[in-house]
């Protein structure tokens, strides 16, 4: 087994190798004059089992050329086997056609990966599941849940059943109700309405949730002006408290101030896209998951017993 790491995240991708008990591969990762990426992998990989972990956010573009030009590397090295290890799969939301003449772009980095010569794809909270659909060659798709179930279930509010898991809209309700049943809580869903791109409007709350700790749950917060709105939109019915659980930290175009001014009492995320922590935001990391679902890879074992169970995280 190799690992390879960009620079997208290497925080990261050294947790992963750390409790995988793998170095990373050295490995040259630079510009020319005129910014055009150049790579170098030092270590002989020839024939080996390579896993590169690289995560598409912002820059998204750099990040996906970086890793595209990582593949091409491996390949032409003679790897043995290439799996792109993408904690976060940038372009995921551009996943259909919203309206006439505009693209599916989720689909076409999906075809730019395969192109390049990954043999499989390992991947966390894709934000549409049909996004596997999209590829031709194995791909895994990890879930938080399991992140978020052990860390909420200390909660002393969900423990004396005072708290409601939220879907922030109705597309996110099968993901609440999965981490509902397990801390065994109902759940509310906001509907809203998207008028544009990153801009929302809380509408109403569908669930009672007066004199209750709401958590709302999602797989990607932005800008977080979808997650503030709904927030108010909870205290405005009367919650006692309101946090919320996402699995990718976006957090652009001063998301983080946004979120610090919300009512949310806590943010917290995972560390799929490197974000800092403060007094509002906490990170959770999943390098326990991915590390045990590339020893998984490696030795051709089920990963299929991570995607509910915690058991797998310390």
């Amino acid at each position: 087994m190799k690992l390879i790491t960009g620079n997208a995240n290497t925080k990261l991708a050294i947790d992963i190798a750390g409790i995988a008990g793998v170095e990373l591969c050295e490995t040259l990762v630079t510009r020319f004059a005129d910014n055009e990426i150049w790579v170098e992998i030092k270590d002989n990989i020839r024939g080996e089992d390579v896993f590169l972990i690289q995560s598409t956010c912002n820059p998204a573009n750099d990040n996906l050329m970086e890793l595209l030009i990582l593949v091409d590397a491996c390949k032409r090295a003679s790897a043995g086997r290439i799996t792109a290890v993408m904690p976060y799969y940038g372009y995921a939301r551009q996943d259909r056609k919203p309206s006439g003449r505009s693209p599916i772009t989720a689909k076409l980095v999906a075809n730019m990966i395969e192109a390049a010569g990954v043999d499989r794809v390992l991947t966390m909270d894709l934000h549409a599941g049909q996004i596997q659909g999209f590829f031709d060659i194995p791909v895994d798709n990890l879930y938080a849940q399991p992140l978020f179930v052990k860390d909420l279930i200390t909660n002393p509010m969900v423990i004396n059943g005072r708290a409601i898991i939220i879907s922030p809209d109705a597309g996110g309700v099968p993901r609440a109700r999965a981490i509902a049943k397990q801390l065994n809580l109902d759940i509310a869903i906001i509907d809203k309405r998207r008028d544009r791109a990153n801009e929302s409007e809380a509408m109403n709350v569908i669930g009672d949730v007066l004199g209750k700790q709401c958590i709302i749950v999602d797989d990607i917060i932005d800008t977080g002006g979808t997650l503030v709105k709904a927030a108010k939109a909870l205290e405005d019915e009367g919650s006692e408290d309101v946090q919320a659980y996402i699995t990718h930290g976006v957090l652009s175009n001063g998301g983080t101030t946004r979120i610090e001014h919300s009512a949310m009492s806590r943010l917290v995320i995972t560390d799929t896209i490197p974000t800092e922590e403060n007094k509002v935001i906490r990170r959770l990391s999943v390098a326990d998951m991915f590390a045990e679902a590339i020893r998984r890879v490696h030795h051709d074992e089920s990963i299929s017993v991570l995607f509910e169970k915690a058991e797998y995280i310390t």
